[in-house]
């Protein structure tokens, strides 16, 4: 199972989304470090609108997203996040 799988589980049963999406960016960071060959899971992007964040502020919502995803692997180097409540406007 990739870690943008597993990511994504933990997600789902954490915040309950009503939209989610685990990007695997790793390729597009190739070359950007000697010897980095774009190795899968280590650049991850996580898009989530869910209620759970409504009243939240963005600090929180990220402290709570990096919680629930830096448990599920050591070699996660950088996680993009964008999170939204219902309602609230996405730029995607």
């Amino acid at each position: 199972m990739s870690l943008s799988t597993r990511i994504e589980a933990k997600l789902r049963e954490a915040f309950a989304p009503e939209r989610l999406s685990v990007i695997d960016e790793s390729a597009q960071h190739a070359g950007h470090q000697p010897g980095f060959a774009g190795a899968e899971g280590t650049h991850m992007r996580v898009r989530i609108v869910a209620q759970a964040f409504a009243g939240m502020t963005r600090l929180a919502r990220h402290r709570a997203i990096r919680n629930c995803c830096n448990r599920r692997s050591r070699s996660l180097h950088a996680l993009a996040i964008e999170p939204a409540a219902p309602g609230e406007e996405t730029r995607w």
